[in-house]
């Protein structure tokens, strides 16, 4: 195995110097801080988090030589515009505490389980050129949104993203295929069980039962797949017809459909199992790390992980990996630029944390009614809309904690507000690039192999002309 394969994080982006000042920031600090008080801060803390959404949203249409070249540097620099003040502010005792936090309870977490199952489902590769006619490329968007609720829409999405692009590589238009894919495999199909999406696993931490959500959002999630998969295949069917003769396909057919690298599929049932055992083994051993709780099923979990990744690496033939283009750039772009807004977007979730007294009280406000009750619609507009420019595991949190944070009274009395925090936070994860991980990921990939894929206000477009109409639907059937 060639470990040099295995770099997410190129030493010649700003990357190295920005490990160096946060080592040297929390070697210099207490090893306990006090919390941070969001409705003590200013809106302009949010400043380099709107930066950095921007950046991403702006410099590859204005400027993507730079951007792609540089994208790590942009990111590290707006951690540091975050990170510098705020020690200067606050000391580096808060900043060591909000770093660490952020490391250790949400990044590693989250970037190992991607990188997990972005390694684990690259070295499965489906052999047999599939075409990529209307009824086929519905087929594979189905079959993945059933399985992103089973192996994460991560997973589904880097396993069925190569072979969808490579069955419509001699398609003048395909970049709507993939958008769609990420509409429905990388976000709306992962809403049925804890393993689907991040934000329903940290539900699942906090005591929600493990088939709740199937048994309480199953109508709103068949209703807007449904959907979406006659929308897709209409148009499908149109942009097929109208091409006429088909360019000759590039990739040469091969009558043998299979699977290479099958020995796979046992590594990413251990990512599943590590997934669920950290969520049911409560040994109740847990180390404090400059404030942060860390649990020893937490720890297993994600040492299990990198465990997982590496024997990936090491047993994977080196032909599958050439057969799926198989390289780490998407995962070092998602990598580089979800440090930078794991950083930057810890005084925004504090400042909503803070409620109706916080900068961001009109928010707290606008989901609840006049008699003190939780406003389902309200609820499921507001996760869902910051979940799509935000991190939408820690926006679950927040209105989940809004709602009042009981898992008992929220399944119980409350089992609509929070149906309305489930679907909003993976649904609209779809609305922008950033809205959900993998979304970032399949883009990726696609552009490596070719497809045209919009920019990120090119992308709203679609996902706002297509989804927004849906979701109001949604709202007026299940959360009145």
């Amino acid at each position: 195995m060639n470990l040099s394969r295995f770099r997410l994080f190129d030493p010649r982006s700003g990357w190295p110097r920005l490990a160096l000042l946060l080592t040297l920031l929390a070697g210099a600090a207490p090893a306990q801080a006090a919390t941070l008080d969001g409705g003590q801060l200013s809106v302009l803390w949010a400043v380099p988090f709107v930066g950095i959404l921007l950046s991403i949203a702006i410099w590859p249409l204005v400027g993507p030589h730079f951007w792609h070249h540089h994208f790590g540097k942009v990111a590290a620099g707006w951690a540091l515009a975050f990170l510098l003040p705020f020690a200067l502010v606050f000391g580096p005792g808060m900043a060591a505490a909000g770093l660490v936090h952020a490391l250790l309870a949400e990044y590693l977490p989250f970037i190992l389980l991607l990188t997990a199952l972005f390694t684990v489902s690259g070295g499965i590769y489906i052999r047999g050129n599939l075409h990529g006619s209307p009824l086929l490329n519905t087929g594979l968007l189905l079959v993945g949104g059933v399985l992103a609720s089973f192996m994460g829409t991560t997973g589904a999405s880097m396993l069925l993203i190569r072979p969808l692009v490579r069955a419509n590589d001699n398609r003048r238009h395909n970049a709507h295929v993939v958008i769609f894919f990420i509409f429905i495999v990388s976000n709306i199909g992962g809403s049925l069980t804890p393993l689907g999406d991040p934000p329903l696993f940290l539900g699942f931490l906090k005591g929600v039962s493990f088939f709740w959500t199937v048994s309480h959002i199953f109508p709103d999630t068949l209703f807007l797949a449904a959907t979406l998969l006659v929308m897709f295949f209409a148009l499908d069917s149109y942009l097929y017809r109208r091409e006429g003769v088909l360019r000759q396909d590039p990739t040469p057919d091969d009558e043998r459909f299979g699977f290479d690298g099958a020995i796979n599929f046992i590594l990413l049932g251990c990512v599943v199992a590590l997934v669920l055992m950290s969520g049911v083994w409560k040994p109740g051993i847990t180390f404090n790390v400059y404030g942060t709780d860390v649990g020893l099923p937490g720890l297993v979990r994600d040492v299990g992980m990198v465990v997982v990744t590496f024997i990936s690496l090491a047993i994977t033939p080196r032909s599958v990996h050439e057969s799926n283009q198989f390289g780490w750039a998407p995962m070092q772009e998602v990598a580089k630029l979800f440090a930078g807004i794991f950083l930057t977007i810890i005084p925004v979730i504090a400042m909503l944390q803070a409620g109706v007294n916080g900068p961001f009280g009109a928010v707290v406000r606008a989901v609840t009614n006049a008699d003190g009750t939780p406003n389902p619609a309200m609820y499921f507009w507001a996760t869902g809309m910051l979940s799509g420019f935000l991190d939408n595991a820690p926006t679950y949190l927040v209105f989940f904690n809004t709602a009042g944070g009981d898992a008992a009274t929220l399944m119980g009395p409350l089992a609509n507000t929070l149906a309305a925090i489930s679907a909003g936070s993976v649904f609209m994860g779809a609305l922008t690039y950033i809205g959900n991980a993998p979304n970032l990921m399949v883009k990726a990939i696609a552009e490596d192999r070719g497809v045209k894929m919009p920019s990120f206000f090119g992308y709203m477009a679609w996902s706002f002309g297509i989804l927004m109409p849906l979701f109001v639907v949604v709202t007026w059937l299940f959360f009145r």
